[in-house]
């Protein structure tokens, strides 16, 4: 079983093509654990979570508008999570996770398509392997609404979210896992 290192980036952006504007979020404090075998991948499964409020652009009044009862309504709902149904491989090296992911409360159904980077041993002498992973999902499906008119035309934020994701994890006894 694999530990994910906390320092894992997950950008978050609406679809450029809703105004001129184009965001990244990213997570700081991710935590979750994963199974994974390369010889059996359908076996495999996760589970993650990410503080919400660790979300961060580099922009404090974005940042602070993303925190809100606007968006994520870290104050109600401070986890956003992760758990894997099925893993189907796709292709060599290649997945489609699916699972239920948890937004403000609210849990939908989402596909992950994943590709498996390999596995390595550090130069801190532990196992490590990583993925990449991209979905999109309809912010509203997660309660997400809010939205404000541009002067010219158009709209601040699109229905659609593009989420990457790429992690990072660890053998927690150093040794490769599986």
């Amino acid at each position: 079983m694999y530990h994910f290192l906390g320092r894992c980036p997950i950008s978050v952006h609406p679809p450029p093509s809703r105004g001129p504007y184009r965001f990244w979020w990213r997570a700081k404090n991710l935590k979750g654990i994963l199974e994974f075998d390369a010889d059996h991948a359908e076996r495999a499964w996760t589970e993650v979570n990410v503080e919400a409020a660790t979300l961060w652009s580099g922009e404090p009044e974005r940042d602070d508008h993303l925190r809100s009862e606007d968006f994520l309504d870290v104050g109600r709902h401070p986890t956003i999570s992760f758990r894997s149904t099925k893993v189907e491989p796709t292709a060599r090296n290649e997945y489609r996770i699916t699972g239920d992911l948890t937004i403000r409360g609210m849990t939908r159904s989402v596909a992950l398509d994943v590709r498996y980077l390999g596995q390595c041993r550090s130069p801190f002498d532990d196992t490590r392997i990583g993925f990449a992973a991209i979905t999109r999902i309809n912010r509203h499906d997660f309660g997400v609404s809010w939205n404000a008119d541009l002067r010219d035309s158009g709209v601040v934020v699109g229905d659609e979210v593009f989420i990457t994701i790429d992690v990072e994890a660890e053998a927690p006894d150093g040794k490769a896992a599986g």
